[in-house]
């Protein structure tokens, strides 16, 4: 009786691995990085919270800087477990776990790009809704404040459409039942400032709501962030598609990695079952 043959290229040995070390440990160092960058965001935007005090921070959640970096924060460390326990540990399930989520962020990431720049009108008009419900808590939330002074003074701009939008605060509301001292006031960072100052007068938006745009453009900026946001947009598209090329290379990568090594995996499996097969032929 002759011998049964032997697999195409002859039976490889138990030290043999189809697995390559290289794709195993860059992903798993891939994760890693990410991973623990993850928990610092995580670490930064809980010790943000718990600064706050808690009946302001929560009428301003859905505009808090903080809340949108746990959320971030979390979603990276659940995904890059998955990729470093997944490649350490050679398992299939967590592989693709970590390789379907990366696919759809990826997706949600090409989708609100192509929806944002092919309904322009509706991304304008729900910019427009998040820095209006910014201006209305101004004063509740010490890192929107940060943020917004922040986004005025780069782009010389005050407000949403203008400066009058920051009506919409209740501090700054310019009605005459209004009993604060910043009535029909900006913040300072809407100002036009001397670059030879060496003190910032925080008064210098006082009473600028009550004055016409050709008045007050000598004190302030009174055309609104939206255009400007929307002028600097278009004006540094290759900036823009830079950034998302950088954010979108990694999630690439990780996703090649990811299915190039759970392929190596069944191969290996394929391989055992095909040893342990042949083991328990007499004949092999």
């Amino acid at each position: 009786m002759a011998r049964r043959a032997a697999a195409p290229g002859g039976p490889l040995g138990d030290d043999f691995s189809f697995v390559s070390p290289v794709a195993k440990y860059v992903l798993f160092f891939f994760n890693l990085l990410f991973w623990m960058i993850s928990m610092v965001m995580v670490a930064v935007g809980v010790y943000a919270r718990l600064l706050k005090h808690a009946e302001a921070a929560m009428a301003c959640l859905a505009v808090d800087p903080a809340i949108l970096l746990i959320m971030v924060g979390v979603l990276t460390f659940l995904i890059t477990f998955c990729g470093c326990v997944g490649s350490l540990r050679e398992n299939i399930c967590l592989l693709q776990l970590f390789s379907v989520c990366l696919t759809i962020i990826f997706l949600l990431q090409l989708a609100a790009g192509v929806l944002g720049f092919v309904f322009s009108d509706k991304a304008r008009g729900k910019v427009s809704e998040i820095i209006n419900g910014a201006i209305v808590h101004y004063r509740d939330d010490l890192d929107l404040q940060n943020l917004i002074d922040f986004g005025q003074k780069e782009f010389s701009c005050c407000g949403g459409v203008s400066y009058k939008d920051w009506s919409q605060n209740m501090y700054f509301n310019c009605t005459a039942t209004n009993p604060s001292r910043e009535r029909c006031s900006v913040p300072f960072s809407c100002c036009l400032h001397d670059a030879h100052q060496a003190v910032i007068n925080t008064m210098c938006g006082h009473g600028m709501q009550a004055r016409g745009y050709l008045e007050a453009s000598a004190f302030i900026h009174t055309n609104g962030c939206i255009d400007k946001l929307v002028n600097w947009t278009h004006s540094n598209l290759f900036l823009l598609g830079g950034i998302a090329l950088g954010l979108a290379l990694p999630q690439l990568v990780g996703i090649v990695l990811a299915q190039l090594l759970i392929n190596q995996i069944r191969d290996q499996i394929k391989l055992q079952l095909y040893n342990q097969q042949h083991r328990a032929d007499p004949w092999y």
